[in-house]
């Protein structure tokens, strides 16, 4: 289980509780931030943050509230990121626009490519590949990446309550 709780004035995450029994691995922290003294306070200890740090599900969020169109395919947008009592050093990589035709439908996309640590489940490097809505939205509508024992890929399947009207669906199925 993976729970973080965010401000949503600044998107910036407030806690983050992590739960984990994956084939007899089993880890658990709780970790409050202190974005003010620019400290984690998590189950084993205080450690010192940078500014605009993200945890695991909060970085989702900031993805998703990035412009895009600001940046060049190949370019770099740096983060960083606490996870298991350490501060990560990441970025997401803007691939480019592209047409993606999903179980849900077709979209006009956003492709990108996140810098993931090895870890119980995930390989690390750019392997893991993300598409996003080409819209104010910037809804995942496709992951595709590779893990330890195989791949996974999950498609949109359904969406509600959103801000800003579907405007990269091309095409429902």
């Amino acid at each position: 289980m993976y729970e973080s709780y965010i401000d949503t004035t600044n998107l910036m995450p407030v806690k983050f509780l992590r739960d984990v029994n994956e084939g007899g691995f089993k880890f658990k922290n709780n970790v409050t931030f202190n974005h003010d003294r620019n400290q984690a306070i998590s189950t084993n200890g205080v450690y010192n943050i940078p500014n605009c740090v993200q945890d695991v599900l909060s970085t989702v969020y900031y993805a998703r509230n990035i412009d895009y169109n600001k940046y060049k395919p190949g370019d770099k947008i740096p983060f960083n990121m606490f996870l298991d009592d350490q501060v990560y050093s990441l970025y997401i990589r803007y691939v480019g626009k592209e047409v993606i035709k999903t179980k849900y439908g077709t979209f006009k996309a956003i492709k990108l490519a996140p810098l993931l640590i090895e870890g119980t489940m995930f390989k690390g490097g750019e392997k893991m590949v993300v598409w996003v809505t080409d819209d104010e939205n910037h809804i995942p509508v496709r992951i595709d990446s590779p893990i330890l024992i195989g791949s996974i890929k999950v498609d949109l399947m359904e969406y509600n309550n959103l801000r800003h009207p579907l405007s990269a669906l091309l095409k429902k199925k």
